[in-house]
C-alpha cells in the first residue's frame, strides 16, 4: 500500500510540472485593473531590463504585458494588427493579401471559440495578457494607437508560437493575390523573380549550441542561445511568480511566455527548421447545382464556402472589399498549381501551441521537457536544449505529419487520392533526437541535423526523407570546426566562440576570384592593389578589414547577377561561383565592385567598419538610414558568409550608400547551469523603443565590443541593480 501511494504522490508531481496549477483560488473576475496591477512588482535594472514579480502566473503574465507596453507598444500592437489580420486597415490596400491570409486560416470567430475551449489556467493567462495592455492604455492617456485601442483575451490564438511569423508567413501573399483576383496562378516569369529577390536577401536563421560538462571548465552545461532576427524583434524580460514560474530571455512582443531562455534547471533555444510541416494539395473541383464539391477518392464532398470583409486605408477614408473563401479538409484554398485550386495544410492549434510555448517555461529537467514536447504543436523550429543536471540534447522540428513516402511532398500533391492525406503525427521518438552524444556538443545552424554532433549524429537513411534537407551551410561548417576543438570552455570562452571572425564561405568564393584576376592582372591596372590585399587576408572579419569589405561587395554582387545552375543552395551557389564559374565572370563582377566602392566612397580602400554601420534614429519598425547621421562602425559580417555573429541588412533607404545592419544577432544570451544558473546577455541597440529612453541604445557599444552584461537572475542580483521599482500605474 505504501508503494501505490508513493507512486500516486510522483504522478501527482510530475502532472504539476507539466499543467500550470493555481496556488490558491483567485477571484480575479471581481477585481479592478488597479487591483490586478497592485499584485505586481517591476524592477528595472541598471540596462532598463524589467524583472516582473507576481503572486500567481497570471499577476505574472500581467506585469510582463504592461513592461512589454512601456518599452514598445509600437511594436506589440503591430505584430496583433499583422496577426489579426488588420494590417490593411493601417498601411492600405497593398496588405490586403496578409490580412485576407490571415482570415483565411482564422477568423476572429474562431479565435473566440479557440479562447472558450482553452483549459482555465490558459484561459486566466490570456486574460491578464489583455489585462495587462489594457491597464497600460488606460493609465498612458497620452499614447495614440494605430488602430488597437483595447485588446481581448482571444488574441493570442492568433500568435501562439513566438517565432518570426510562425509557418503562415510561408505562404505566398503573391499567389493568394493571384487566385483572389483572377482565378489564375502567378506567372511563371513573376515567380521565377520573386523567387530570386528571396534567395538574395539577407538570410534568417538562428544558432543553437549546447556542451556538455566534459568540455566546461567547471564540469557544468552550457547552452548558447543566439536567434538571428530582425533587431528589436524581442525584448529581453525576466518573469517570476510564486506559483514556480523564472524565466529569463527573450519574448516577441506581445507574447506572454519566454520564447528562448532559460530557468534556473532548463535552457531552451530554438532555430527555424527544414523538416517539412507544410503540404498543399491539389483540389479536383466540381460544380454541382450551383454548389462546389471536391474529389476525395469515390466521393464528393461539399467545399466550405465563406465570405470575409477586409477594410483598408485610402487617402480618401477607410474603404471595404469582400473576398469569398474555399476549404478543403486539407485547409483552406490559397492558389493555384497546374490549373487546379490548391489547399495549404499545416499545424494550426492555437490553443495546444499556447499551452506548449508556456509549459516550457517552468520544467526543471529533461523528463518534465521531454514530455512537454509530447505536445508536438512547436512547429517551425528546432529546439537545442542543455540543464542543470549536465544533459544535452536536440530536437529537430516537433511537429511532423506522418505521410505515404512514395509521393513527393516537396511538390503539391493530388489532393483527390485519400492516400496522400496526412496519417497522424510522427511521435518525438520517432522524430530526429539527440541525447547526450559522446562527442559532448551539440549545434544547429539551420544546417542538416545529421551534422549536430559529428559521427554521433542521426543517420540519414534511418528516417523518412521529408524529416529534413540534408543541407549544410556555411554557419554550420563554422561552428563545427570551432567545436571539434572545444575543451575546458568558460562562459566568456563560449561568447567568444560565438563571435570567431572567420569566414569560410570567402576561402571557397575567393579562391576562384584571385585564380581569375592573377591571369588577366597585368592587362588590368585596377586588380593590383585590391589582388594583393585579398591575397593575403586570413579570412576574418574585422572593423578594420579592406578585404572583409571587398570580398563582402563581390559576393554579393555575384549572387545577385552570376549565372548559376538551377536548383543550386546557398553554399552551392558560392562553391560553384568560387570553382566552376566562368572566370571573365569572375573578372567583371569584381571591376564592377571595384568601380562601385570607388564611386561611393572615393575609393576602394575602404575598411570595413567606415562602411558596415550600426544606426537607430527612431522607434519606427522599418528605420530610415541616413550616411550623414551618427551611426558606429560594426566588425560583424552577414551570416551567409559563415559568421556566427550575423550581422546583415534586409533593406536599405534610397540615397544611404553604407550598409546598416538590420537583421541577424538581435537578443543573444550564454548560459552556464550548475548549483546556479549564470548568464550573460547582449541586445542590439537596447530594451526601449523610445528614443528618449536611457536604454535605447545603452547596449550597442557593448556589442560592438563583444561585452555583454551579467543578467540578473536571483532576487539578491536584480536588487543590487535595481534602478526603478514599481507597481504597473505607479511609475
Amino acid at each position: 500500500m505504501d508503494r501505490i501511494v508513493y507512486l500516486l504522490l510522483i504522478l501527482l508531481i510530475s502532472a504539476c510540472k507539466t499543467e500550470p496549477q493555481a496556488s490558491a483560488p483567485v477571484d480575479y473576475a471581481t477585481m479592478s485593473l488597479a487591483e490586478k496591477a497592485a499584485r505586481v512588482t517591476i524592477i528595472r535594472d541598471d540596462f532598463g531590463v524589467p524583472h516582473i514579480y507576481g503572486k500567481t502566473d497570471a499577476d505574472a503574465v500581467f506585469g510582463l504585458l504592461y513592461a512589454q507596453c512601456e518599452d514598445d507598444f509600437n511594436r506589440v500592437e503591430q505584430n496583433y494588427i499583422w496577426a489579426t489580420g488588420r494590417l490593411a486597415e493601417v498601411e492600405g490596400e497593398e496588405a490586403l493579401y496578409s490580412d485576407l491570409r490571415a482570415k483565411l486560416f482564422m477568423t476572429q470567430e474562431e479565435a473566440k471559440a479557440n479562447y472558450d475551449k482553452s483549459p482555465p489556467w490558459l484561459k486566466q493567462l490570456c486574460d491578464a495578457f489583455a489585462d495587462g495592455i489594457n491597464y497600460y492604455l488606460e493609465t498612458h492617456p497620452e499614447v495614440q494607437p494605430k488602430l488597437l485601442s483595447r485588446f481581448e483575451p482571444w488574441m493570442p490564438m492568433y500568435f501562439s508560437e513566438g517565432s518570426i511569423g510562425g509557418d503562415i508567413e510561408r505562404i505566398s501573399t503573391q499567389k493568394i493575390r493571384a487566385f483572389y483576383e483572377g482565378d489564375m496562378a502567378v506567372p511563371p516569369l513573376e515567380m521565377m523573380e520573386l523567387q530570386k529577390e528571396e534567395e538574395l536577401q539577407e538570410p534568417q536563421g538562428s544558432n543553437g549550441i549546447a556542451l556538455s560538462g566534459s568540455l566546461t571548465q567547471s564540469g557544468n552545461a552550457m547552452l548558447l542561445i543566439n536567434p538571428h532576427t530582425s533587431f528589436f524583434f524581442r525584448g529581453e524580460v525576466h518573469v517570476v511568480s510564486e506559483e514556480g514560474l523564472n524565466a529569463y530571455g527573450a519574448v516577441t512582443w506581445g507574447q506572454f511566455f519566454v520564447y528562448q531562455g532559460f530557468n534556473e534547471k532548463t535552457g531552451w533555444m530554438h532555430t527555424s527548421t527544414y523538416t517539412d510541416v507544410m503540404d498543399e494539395f491539389k483540389e479536383t473541383i466540381v460544380k454541382r447545382d450551383n454548389q462546389l464539391f471536391y474529389q476525395y477518392g469515390e466521393e464528393l464532398r461539399p467545399v466550405v464556402s465563406g465570405e470575409v470583409t477586409l477594410k483598408y486605408s485610402t487617402p480618401q477614408g477607410m474603404k471595404e472589399r469582400t473576398f469569398p473563401t474555399y476549404r478543403t479538409h486539407h485547409g483552406p484554398i490559397t492558389h493555384i498549381v497546374d490549373g487546379q485550386w490548391t489547399a495549404s495544410a499545416m499545424m494550426w492549434e492555437p490553443v495546444k501551441a499556447l499551452e506548449q510555448s508556456y509549459i516550457r517555461t517552468k520544467q526543471d529537467g529533461y523528463e518534465g521537457f521531454r514530455k512537454m514536447m509530447d505536445i508536438r504543436t512547436n512547429s517551425s523550429n528546432n529546439t537545442v536544449y542543455a540543464d542543470a543536471d549536465g544533459n544535452i540534447a536536440y530536437f529537430h522540428g516537433n511537429f511532423v505529419p506522418k505521410r505515404d513516402v512514395s509521393f513527393d511532398y516537396s511538390q503539391p500533391v493530388d489532393g483527390s487520392d485519400p492516400k496522400t492525406d496526412w496519417q497522424g503525427l510522427h511521435t518525438v521518438d520517432e522524430n530526429i533526437l539527440i541525447f547526450n552524444p559522446d562527442n559532448g556538443w551539440i549545434q544547429n545552424c539551420n544546417s542538416t541535423p545529421y551534422t549536430a554532433a559529428l559521427e554521433h549524429s542521426p543517420k540519414r537513411g534511418d528516417y523518412p526523407y521529408y524529416m529534413s534537407r540534408d543541407q549544410e551551410n556555411f554557419r554550420g561548417v563554422h561552428a563545427i570546426s570551432l567545436l571539434k576543438e572545444v575543451d575546458d570552455m568558460t562562459l566568456d570562452g563560449l561568447i567568444n566562440l560565438a563571435h570567431d571572425p572567420y569566414l569560410p564561405a570567402f576561402e571557397v568564393l575567393l579562391e576562384g576570384l584571385l585564380e581569375a584576376v592573377y591571369e588577366y592582372d597585368d592587362r588590368n591596372p585596377k586588380f593590383v592593389g585590391p589582388k594583393e590585399v585579398l591575397a593575403e587576408w586570413d579570412y576574418k572579419t574585422s572593423k578594420e578589414s579592406v578585404a572583409m569589405t571587398l570580398a563582402h561587395f563581390y559576393g554579393t554582387r555575384y549572387l545577385r547577377e552570376g549565372e548559376f545552375p538551377e536548383g543550386l543552395s546557398q553554399m552551392e551557389r558560392l562553391e560553384y561561383a568560387g570553382q566552376l564559374s566562368n572566370t571573365a565572370e569572375r573578372r567583371v563582377i569584381f571591376e564592377d565592385v571595384l568601380d562601385e566602392l570607388t564611386n561611393n566612397f572615393g575609393t576602394w580602400n575602404i575598411p570595413w567598419g567606415e562602411v558596415n554601420r550600426y544606426q537607430r534614429n527612431n522607434g519606427d519598425i522599418r528605420q530610415e538610414f541616413d550616411d550623414a547621421k551618427p551611426s558606429i562602425p560594426i566588425g560583424f559580417a552577414s551570416g551567409q558568409w559563415g559568421a556566427l555573429a550575423a550581422y546583415g541588412a534586409r533593406y536599405t533607404t534610397e540615397g544611404a550608400k553604407k550598409i546598416y545592419g538590420t537583421r541577424g544577432n538581435s537578443f543573444v544570451a550564454a548560459v552556464e547551469f550548475g548549483d546556479k544558473v549564470r548568464a550573460k546577455t547582449i541586445l542590439a541597440g537596447g530594451q526601449s523603443g523610445d528614443p528618449n529612453s536611457p536604454h535605447f541604445n545603452d547596449q550597442i557599444q557593448r556589442y560592438a565590443n563583444v561585452n555583454w552584461k551579467e543578467a540578473a537572475y536571483y532576487r539578491e542580483d536584480v536588487l543590487k541593480r535595481a534602478k526603478e521599482t514599481y507597481v504597473p500605474g505607479q511609475r
